[in-house]
């Protein structure tokens, strides 16, 4: 296989610790204010509402009452809420996260917005750590930012590597055979984000492209571009 894209510089945004401080601070103003819900990504690029509506785009359409999906790096959890409210999906919802604040915050936000742990549940999971996936496959994962985090942080795996290069590896067996995982980023472009992702190991699982979140496009300077980015891959193999 080719050689990842190069590496981003590390940041604080690639640790641990940043993300429980900021969840941390999020859950204590949610105790105060309820309508204080946290931090979400991508807010300024419409990300969840288009992500939405990439869904509803899929063809055959994903069944509203059986597709499950997972989502990496769950954050406050307002992705599956909003999967929920607007998109009208009723199958199994899990976030994940390895901040416990984080799970923390999204079960209580949950909790306050009415629904059961049956219909979204939260639980702590460092994908950078764990070995051994034991969740279940899903229908549709969503990364919203977390490979993004993953890709600042300048930690290495057992094999020397970034963590970041380990991430497909982890990722592929959350994923049902036919499943998609759907990537949006602020940090890679659409051609990196298929370096990274696209192609098979060696034991023949991996991922296809399939398509493309819309995001608004500007010019400078004579050429075209964009701030975010989000690509569906395919499960194969």
């Amino acid at each position: 296989m080719p050689p990842p894209p190069a590496h981003l510089n590390p940041s604080e945004l690639g640790t641990k610790d940043y993300w429980e401080t900021t969840y941390t601070s999020d859950l204590s103003t949610n105790f105060q204010n309820p309508t204080h819900t946290g931090t979400t990504w991508f807010t300024s690029s419409n990300a969840s509402p288009l992500t939405l509506a990439y869904l509803h785009s899929i063809t055959p359409p994903l069944s509203k009452s059986s597709t499950t999906f997972l989502d990496l790096g769950t954050g406050n959890g307002e992705m599956l809420f909003l999967l929920r409210s607007e998109g009208g999906f009723k199958g199994n919802m899990l976030g994940i996260d390895y901040s416990p604040a984080s799970v923390e915050l999204a079960s209580r936000v949950a909790k306050q917005k009415g629904y059961k742990s049956e219909e979204v549940g939260f639980r702590e999971w460092d994908i950078l750590a764990a070995e051994g996936w034991q969740g279940g496959e899903f229908d549709v994962v969503l990364d919203k930012g977390t490979f993004d985090a993953i890709s600042l942080n300048e930690e290495t795996d057992g094999l020397g590597r970034r963590v970041c290069e380990g991430y497909k590896e982890k990722v592929v067996g959350m994923v049902k055979m036919g499943g998609r995982l759907l990537v949006t980023s602020c940090n890679w472009t659409e051609s990196e984000l298929r370096e990274w992702f696209e192609g098979k190991d060696r034991d023949g699982m991996g991922f296809e492209f399939e398509g493309r979140v819309d995001y608004p496009k500007f010019r400078f300077g004579g050429r075209e571009g964009q701030s975010v980015y989000g690509v569906c891959f395919r499960r194969v193999g």
